[in-house]
């Protein structure tokens, strides 16, 4: 499962796969409808492979948890989100028997659920090991980018402009 792209943006519904960067952000398509929208730099934006969810260890990867979820329904559809919430944590205590219960709500487990059943949709699930190999690389480069696009409306902005005599 290659979740390097997909991203959660604070304030929009579903999923998104990240397209292209521009000048004041980004550009990233809705997994649930295909409608491209721009994303400045200032929204709360998580990529997939850097959630975790808590468990009485330690904290789990959201890949892992999917590729769990994968396992258990054979790479098919998972439960829907809209269950109750009884449902919704006997069918979590499942797939992942040690998370904590304490700190991961039902609407936790109802994001995962839906986000899970989203990329299945997709058809970006699957039994495979996670390959989360080169997020790190991925996110310090955009960070990176994000910084220098920074640094350079910060020199535009203190450079005087030369006046023009008349």
């Amino acid at each position: 499962m290659n979740v390097e792209k997909i991203l959660s943006i604070s304030g929009k519904p579903g999923l998104y796969e990240l397209k292209v960067q521009t000048r004041s952000g980004f550009v990233a398509e809705s997994m649930i409808d295909g409608k491209k929208i721009t994303v400045g730099l200032r929204s709360n934006v998580s990529l997939l492979s850097e959630i975790s969810m808590y468990t009485h260890s330690e904290e789990k990867p959201l890949v892992e948890i999917m590729r769990a979820i994968a396992i258990k329904e054979n790479e098919g559809p998972a439960i829907s989100h809209k269950e109750d919430n009884e449902k919704l944590l006997a069918y979590f205590k499942q797939v992942v028997p040690d998370y904590d219960e304490d700190r991961v709500y039902p609407s936790d487990i109802k994001k995962v659920l839906n986000w899970y059943n989203t990329l299945q949709a997709k058809g970006l699930v699957s039994k495979e090991e996670p390959k989360v190999e080169n997020a790190e690389s991925v996110k310090e480069q955009v960070v990176e980018e994000v910084k220098a696009k920074k640094e350079l409306k910060a020199d535009k902005a203190e450079t005087p402009k030369a006046k023009t005599k008349k």
